[in-house]
């Protein structure tokens, strides 16, 4: 496949690759021996299938928003990820990350976390099988994500923060790699976006590919045809809009639609907008597009949305911006929290700060009437209702 997944060594384009200290060579090999044998496998996926079901609550509905249909002039429909087990689009990886861990030996989980989602979600899963269960978080983030925070404690996880640079969801990352490198046998280290070393940007969008599979079939029961002509996701690292993206990216005739956090705006000096403002460079073990300084150092992101908070991209979706494949759109906070407040005043439903960025691209395109636009709801806004009254005030 031209775009949805990488060659051999795990590269999509120029973007991607496994860039590892020596310790942590072992567990990577491992997962890039075994992985694909092991998900790929017909007890694998029937019991991951089951646990989708009858566990998470999938198939996630793909409603048909009349009054966002009516006030843009397109046919809108929205993919009702915040519905899951959790409230996120989270849960589809934990689960299969999880399932993974255990079919390798694994004891213990580690993850990272910005907006406590895929703390959440890998403290369920974790809950779910009885595996020890370590998240880390920025102390920032814990700090605005404070019922997610309660969540993972209350299901059995250990939540350690992570208080170097910006306290937030790279530095997240920087700690949770630290612990795997001290604990390489017994622990697997649950990625929780489309980032990081081969084969975890790949890995990732293959159990979040659920996400277009059932966005084609609702399509077809729908409207009899089972491509939109438009998909919009938020983007940070990428997970939810690898999984809404990946049934369509090799369809030319459908359009994607990425939406970045810009924070204060591209030119502030507070943004996470990475296509706008990165270059080429390594962050976590696989080569992308990174917001740096000339000689290197990662520039600290900025987003309202914990869960977009992050100075990288994936390789996948480097590749598709880099290839023009897909439009990015920078979303600055105070255009999310607008569009968040709108589609609760409009539709009753509060979306994550995250899905607002996608939700906002409303207001920057102009659609055709008869457009099939879907937008991928990551999540619900539960986790922001702080950071939502505050903006009310």
């Amino acid at each position: 496949m031209k775009y949805r997944n990488p060659d051999a060594h795990g590269y999509y384009g120029n973007f991607g690759g496994a860039f590892i200290p020596e310790m942590l060579y072992p567990n990577v090999k491992e997962l890039q021996d075994h992985y694909l044998d092991i998900i790929e496998s017909e007890d694998f996926k029937k019991e991951f299938k089951d646990l989708l079901k009858n566990y998470v609550g999938r198939a996630t509905p793909l409603y048909f928003s009349k009054n966002l249909s009516d006030k843009y002039q397109a046919q809108i429909f929205l993919k009702r990820e915040d519905l899951n087990h959790t409230g996120a689009h989270k849960i589809n990886n934990a689960i299969g990350q999880v399932l993974l861990a255990k079919k390798l030996g694994k004891q213990r989980i580690i993850a990272e976390t910005g907006a406590g989602q895929h703390g959440v979600a890998t403290a369920t899963a974790c809950a779910l099988m009885g595996l020890e269960c370590v998240v880390y978080m920025g102390e920032v983030d814990i700090a605005r994500q404070a019922p997610n925070v309660a969540r993972m404690k209350m299901l059995g996880a250990t939540v350690i923060p992570a208080t170097s640079g910006s306290k937030t969801l790279k530095d997240a990352v920087n700690e949770a790699l630290r612990d795997w490198i001290n604990h390489p046998t017994t622990t697997h280290y649950i990625i929780g976006s489309a980032v990081g070393p081969h084969p975890y940007p790949d890995m990732v969008a293959r159990f979040q590919s659920i996400i277009s599979e059932e966005i084609q079939s609702q399509l077809k029961e729908k409207i009899g045809r089972d491509n939109p002509d438009y998909i919009v996701a938020c983007v940070g690292g990428g997970s939810n809009a690898a999984g809404a993206f990946y049934h369509f990216v090799e369809n030319e005739s459908v359009k994607i639609i990425a939406a970045e956090a810009g924070g204060h705006g591209i030119s502030s000096g507070l943004s996470a907008a990475t296509t706008a403002l990165g270059s080429l460079g390594v962050l976590h073990g696989s080569k992308s597009l990174v917001m740096q300084t000339t000689d290197g150092q990662v520039i600290e992101p900025h987003s309202i949305s914990a869960g977009l908070d992050y100075p990288g991209i994936g390789p996948m979706h480097a590749n598709l911006f880099s290839q023009h494949r897909a439009e990015f759109i920078a979303i600055n906070d105070d255009e999310a929290l607008e569009m968040a407040y709108e589609l609760t005043r409009l539709d009753g439903i509060i979306p994550a700060l995250e899905s607002a960025h996608a939700l906002a691209v409303l207001k920057k395109k102009t659609f055709q009437k008869e457009d099939i636009v879907v937008i991928c709801l990551s999540g619900r806004g539960d986790k922001d209702m702080e950071t939502y009254l505050k903006a009310m005030k």
